[in-house]
């Protein structure tokens, strides 16, 4: 994700009302586009016309990149939902890293469940050597990516051999994609446990790779798999009602809990209605409410992070994934690369979802888009 500068944050978030103040049919905004009106169900408290005109943009595919889905939510309900060619409601899309939220949902029950631990040694076999400091890392420091594991996670696999200087694209699509969690694994301490935040692919994978250990009788890959699919369809994916969601896994039977999770965009959007409700659907808690509030809670270095989940509490500047001083702060979400957003805003009974595929560029103008959508709806 690339650095968001807060004076041109300010300035997109400001459009809409400088557009509202004209007076020179010269100077007004060009009317939002009848396929923008007809995906507005119910504007939700926001301007009808600025609504359709902030939908338009974020379908400009010069600007903001391929928008493949919208979803808007209000007080549960789909407000407004447009989608690009050939999707549809249950098209499943890929979230990239918005996986790590589902990894985090996973692990959550286990926790409940009892068969891990949020602050002993995380159970990596090579990690309970005499010795290792690397037996100091705790399951919630791998959630809170604070491992102090060496990690880089730049890159793009068509960068060559900068590509190759990325352990998130070497572990994923080089010589780490057979087994994962064995890549991510092996990589020294560069910080002391829990001292240094560090965006890491790698994390996600060691927490699915946990996960596998625990509900796994042996290492057989399909046996661990089949373990996996069954703990997590029948206690996060069936619960939750996400029907369309499947995950991918590597060689080694390992869940690719930090990238290869796909879902339909009504789908993602239930996921961030989930954790809007504190781990709760229609009423029924199905995950520890303290659970939920874990992940929505600052982690200790660095409070835009929580475990999962990205949060509006950053400074404003270099590092803020949101909107501080602009949007909520109890402002959350789930962001994946090339544009995936999970935003979910408990102070506007709202959830937002954009699915679809932008360069680094195309990335900073979605991002701001989608701050100004934030901003036309009221708090409640």
């Amino acid at each position: 994700m690339t650095v968001r500068r807060l004076p041109h944050i300010l300035a997109f978030l400001a459009l809409p009302t400088l557009w509202g103040c004209s007076n020179s049919g010269a100077d007004a905004p060009p009317p939002a586009s009848a396929e923008a009106l007809a995906a507005i169900k119910n504007e939700g408290g926001a301007p009808r016309d600025a609504l359709g005109r902030a939908i338009d943009r974020l379908f400009d595919d010069e600007a903001v990149g391929r928008t493949d889905a919208l979803v808007i939510m209000k007080r549960g309900a789909v407000i407004a939902e447009r989608y690009g060619q050939g999707v549809s409601a249950r098209t499943p899309l890929q979230g990239w890293a918005m996986g790590q939220c589902v990894t985090a949902l996973m692990i959550g029950q286990l926790v409940s469940d009892g068969r891990l631990r949020l602050n002993e040694s995380a159970p990596v076999p090579a990690w309970q050597r005499p010795g290792d400091p690397r037996g100091e890392i705790t399951l919630k420091q791998l959630l809170q990516m604070r491992s102090g594991l060496r990690h880089s996670e730049t890159g793009d696999a068509g960068q060559g051999d900068v590509a190759r200087q990325s352990d998130r694209i070497r572990m994923l699509f080089l010589d780490g994609r057979d087994d994962m969690a064995a890549y991510a694994e092996a990589q020294p301490l560069e910080a002391p446990a829990g001292q240094v935040f560090e965006n890491s692919s790698a994390s996600a994978v060691i927490l699915s790779d946990l996960a596998a250990r625990v509900l796994s009788p042996d290492s057989d890959p399909g046996r661990r798999r089949r373990a996996v699919e069954e703990y997590l369809d029948n206690r996060v994916l069936d619960p939750l009602g996400l029907k369309t969601m499947r995950v991918e896994y590597d060689r080694a039977g390992t869940m690719i809990g930090a990238a290869m999770v796909d879902a339909s965009a009504r789908d993602w959007a239930n996921l961030g209605e989930f954790l809007r409700h504190n781990g709760s659907v229609k009423g029924a808690q199905i995950l520890p409410r303290r659970w939920v509030q874990f992940m929505l809670a600052p982690s200790p270095r660095n409070p835009g992070y929580g475990a999962g989940v990205w949060l509006n509490r950053a400074e404003p500047g270099e590092n803020a994934r949101l909107y501080p001083g602009t949007a909520k702060s109890d402002v959350f979400a789930c962001i994946g690369e090339h544009g995936q957003y999970v935003i979910g805003s408990p102070s506007q009974l709202l959830t937002v979802v954009r699915l679809g595929a932008s360069d680094v560029q195309q990335e900073q103008a979605l991002h701001y888009e989608l701050g100004a959508l934030l901003a036309l709806f009221p708090s409640n």
